[in-house]
C-alpha cells in the first residue's frame, strides 16, 4: 500500500499504512506552517485529520470555522489566546485542550516569544475550513 492510495481501500487493511515525512502535507502562511499527518488526502484514514501547527510569534492564524466537523486543539509549546464566537477567549498553555464545536468561528494568536505549537485533530478525513475575508 502507498500513502496516497484512495483512503476507501483503507478498511479491512490487514498492516498499518505509513507516510514518510517527505509525503507529507505541509502548509506555509506568513502567520505560521501547518503539517498534515493523516487525512484523506493523505489517504491513510477513514476517520479523522491529524495535524501540526506552529504560529509564529505574536502572529495569529486567520478567523475561522469548519462546518463537517469538531476540532480537538492542544498546545504542545508555548502561549496562545484562542478567541471564539464574539471575541470570547482563554489563554492556552502548555498541556492544555480545547475542543471547538463544528462551526463556531475560533482564532488561536501566540503571545509568546518563540515559536508556539499545536497539535489539531478533527473528526474527519475531510476537514473543510470556512475563514473570514
Amino acid at each position: 500500500m502507498t500513502a496516497h492510495q484512495n483512503a476507501s481501500e483503507i478498511e479491512g487493511t490487514e498492516k498499518p499504512i505509513m507516510v514518510k515525512a517527505s509525503d507529507l502535507d505541509y502548509v506555509n502562511a506568513d502567520w505560521g506552517q501547518l503539517t498534515w499527518y493523516a487525512s484523506e488526502k493523505q489517504g491513510n484514514t477513514n476517520y479523522l485529520t491529524l495535524g501540526r501547527c506552529i504560529i509564529y510569534p505574536q502572529k495569529a492564524n486567520p478567523r475561522h470555522y469548519h462546518p463537517n466537523c469538531e476540532e480537538i486543539l492542544i498546545v504542545i509549546e508555548g502561549k496562545i489566546s484562542h478567541t471564539w464566537k464574539d471575541d470570547e477567549q482563554v489563554v492556552m498553555t502548555e498541556g492544555e485542550t480545547i475542543t471547538i464545536p463544528r462551526g463556531m468561528y475560533h482564532q488561536a494568536r501566540n503571545l509568546g516569544e518563540t515559536n508556539a505549537v499545536l497539535m489539531i485533530a478533527f473528526t474527519t478525513p475531510n476537514r473543510q475550513t470556512v475563514g473570514e475575508s
